[in-house]
């Protein structure tokens, strides 16, 4: 296990947390009072955040399967979540067991059940950071232990960047995760939207906010400049389900607002 040198992060059980209220989601147990609140509020305000939850996690299944039959052997899930199986390195190293994976999370629950992120196989390897995504260059620098910076990388903040605000330069921060990257590495994102109704939005966007949490939806046009300098996997940016619908397992339909994309670093 790696930390990023910042040390542990005190549990504040006193505010929802991102990460737990997605594992109650998800169904999980990993959550508190406060965090079953908060998502209760989500809940009611839109009814679908559950299947939206799976939607996106099942997206994150196809893409890292599609970039290791890619032959991609590295990877960095930024914003991990509480462990739900099959995890990422179980996906990528079911494909190629030499694959190498670095979890980061900023929230102490999940470093308290890192060791599920860290049962790779004999022939590749795991790791968890404990990190925040908008200090970029300590992830960074944590994942040199395990990764290899001459060989591409794939990149995931799924489900991530709608956590952060205009105001923490959401792009700023992917430029330096990707700076570092060789060409032929790739970056995955998923992104909620209020672009089907923005009203509703606005007000889960509230609660999230309100628990202390920079929540943002953003636009198609908002999602797709994040990849701006990159290139672009088929079928480009488009909702959840219509992304590589063939590869695998496939949760809900196009109502579900999350946009998705993979883009390769030339």
């Amino acid at each position: 296990m790696t930390d990023t040198g910042s040390g542990a992060h005190p549990m504040d059980t006193s505010r929802p947390h991102s990460a737990r209220m997605y594992d109650y989601f998800l169904g999980g147990k990993d959550n508190y009072p406060v965090d079953v609140a908060a998502a209760e509020q989500v809940t009611s305000l839109f009814p679908a955040v559950s299947a939206m939850a799976r939607t996106n996690r099942a997206f994150m299944h196809r893409a890292s399967r599609l970039l290791a039959e890619r032959g991609v052997r590295q990877f960095l899930d930024i914003g991990t979540g509480i462990p739900t199986r099959p995890n990422l390195h179980q996906i990528v190293q079911g494909i190629a067991p030499e694959a190498r994976v670095v979890y980061a999370d900023n929230d102490p629950i999940v470093l308290r059940h890192a060791e599920a992120l860290l049962h790779s196989t004999p022939e590749g390897r795991t790791a968890y950071v404990q990190g925040d995504v908008r200090e970029p260059g300590k992830i960074i620098a944590a994942a040199r232990e395990t990764l290899d910076f001459t060989r591409p990388i794939a990149l995931s903040l799924v489900a991530l960047l709608h956590l952060v605000g205009d105001e923490d330069m959401p792009a700023m921060i992917l430029r330096r995760l990707l700076r570092p990257l060789p060409p032929g590495s790739y970056v995955t994102l998923s992104h909620a939207t209020g672009d089907f109704d923005p009203q509703t939005w606005e007000r889960v966007v509230e609660v999230y906010r309100k628990g202390g949490t920079a929540a943002q939806v953003r636009s198609r046009a908002e999602f797709s400049a994040f990849f701006t300098g990159l290139e672009l996997l088929d079928p480009g940016v488009v909702l959840a389900a219509e992304w590589h619908p063939g590869l695998g397992e496939r949760q809900g339909g196009t109502e579900i607002p999350l946009y998705v994309g993979t883009g390769r670093k030339p």
